[in-house]
């Protein structure tokens, strides 16, 4: 019975080292979900971006990334759900959608303060 504890405490020591909190997360993925972040083109804080100006037809033009720090879960799920012109397509996880509304949501919180 005198080893158990011996047993069980190499793995309590590295859950606790590996342990990161839900914002660390959160921003890790918004910063880096799939290989291009979602800050290039909306903002490091979801408060929407323009990547490049271009010229179409003699006529200027811009390209970026709308807010989507404003958007509900369910428009913001669904937005990520949808291909769009532009838009890479991530196949994020519901728990994935969920850490980036949190993350986007905590910096309108910040943003506010």
């Amino acid at each position: 019975m005198r080893f158990v504890p011996a047993l069980f405490l190499p793995l309590f020591l590295f859950a606790q080292s590996s342990f990161i909190t839900p914002l660390e997360y959160s921003s890790s993925l918004y910063k880096n979900p799939r290989g291009i972040g979602c800050f290039h083109c909306h903002g490091e804080k979801g408060e929407g971006k323009i990547v490049a100006n271009y010229t179409h037809n003699k006529q200027k033009k811009n390209f970026g990334g709308p807010a989507i720090n404003s958007l509900n879960y369910d428009d913001f799920k669904k937005s990520l759900e949808v291909s769009k012109k532009g838009m890479p397509r991530y196949y994020l996880t519901t728990d994935e959608i969920k850490a980036l509304f949190f993350y986007l949501q905590q910096m309108k919180v910040e943003n506010e303060n």
